[in-house]
């Protein structure tokens, strides 16, 4: 069983990840490389724990209502800034940032304080699962992990397995994801992209590209597929709340793996060299320092 979880990263996806599990009851570590980054991550939490769970949009995850208290789930979270700390965890899970020399040094590192029960997982979206296996020193008890940004409203969370992955692994992870959290789990083979990023970064890239061709507006983009196709969120403003720079990272991957299809939209890439990465910048497609957030024209 899973009872205590240690996640690497305290960006947007390891906040939002160590959230869910404090709301269900599960003690957490969260690790990263400097106090001023997990002080600021409980900060974020803190302030997310204060409004009001809408259990309309997951009428199934009971636990939220056994669990619910904002100060209580702030108290099983701990911030560290140290691997060894993890080591009466159950579950280590890396949510760093999409490079695959990040992620290699982390799990190398953070292989070495695992109890010998413990798993070790990595939330990529998209870094060949089999690949990262191979630096984490227990590919038995290694697989992929990934959940959805934000984490506390996505339902799905995507299982990886690696070639060595053993079944108890993969069944513990699930009934852990399934059971204690919440979440509906589905399994995808080890293809670049998964099952979701396979098909949702390539449409997001090809609405950068008819902006990027003058096809339409942000707005009209963005308000097309919202209207038409019954999305929440048209393709600029999720990549705008994904990162643009994590796009990019992705569709690289897609292209490195399955070819000039998925070739990265010159504006995307030219942004991305900007530091326009969204919301994270303050502007993307969007400028974010205005309430609500505008559209900015197209660069000429």
């Amino acid at each position: 069983m899973v009872r205590k979880v240690g996640i690497i990263g305290a960006g947007i996806m390891g906040a939002g990840i160590a959230q869910v599990c404090a709301l269900a009851g599960i003690e957490v570590v969260l690790q990263d490389i400097s106090e001023e980054r997990v002080q600021a991550s409980k900060a974020t939490i803190a302030k997310a724990l204060k409004k009001p769970v809408d259990l309309s949009r997951n009428p199934d995850q009971s636990m939220l209502r056994i669990y619910w208290n904002g100060g209580d789930a702030l108290s099983r979270i701990a911030t560290t800034l140290d691997f060894d700390d993890f080591s009466d965890c159950d579950l280590i899970l890396e949510a760093a940032t999409e490079n695959e020399e990040i992620k290699k040094g982390i799990l190398k590192g953070a292989a070495r304080f695992l109890k010998p029960t413990a798993i070790l997982a990595t939330n990529t979206s998209s870094i060949s699962i089999s690949k990262l296996a191979s630096y984490s020193g227990v590919p038995e008890r290694f697989l992929g992990i990934h959940f959805m940004n934000p984490a506390p409203v996505m339902k799905l969370v995507e299982i990886i397995s690696a070639p060595d992955t053993s079944e108890d692994t993969i069944q513990t992870v699930i009934d852990f994801l399934d059971g204690t959290l919440g979440k509906t789990t589905v399994e995808a083979s080890d293809s670049p992209g998964f099952i979701l990023n396979r098909i949702l970064i390539p449409e997001v890239n090809e609405g950068i590209y008819a902006l990027y061709e003058g096809v339409g507006t942000v707005k009209g983009i963005d308000t097309a597929m919202k209207l038409g196709s019954n999305q929440p969120m048209g393709p600029l403003e999720l990549a705008d709340l994904i990162g643009l720079d994590t796009v990019l990272s992705i569709m690289q991957v897609l292209e490195d793996g399955l070819g000039e299809k998925y070739r990265p939209c010159p504006l995307l890439m030219e942004y991305v060299r900007e530091g326009r990465l969204g919301r994270k910048s303050g502007k993307g497609f969007y400028d974010y320092s205005i309430t609500p957030p505008v559209p900015l024209p197209r660069k000429t």
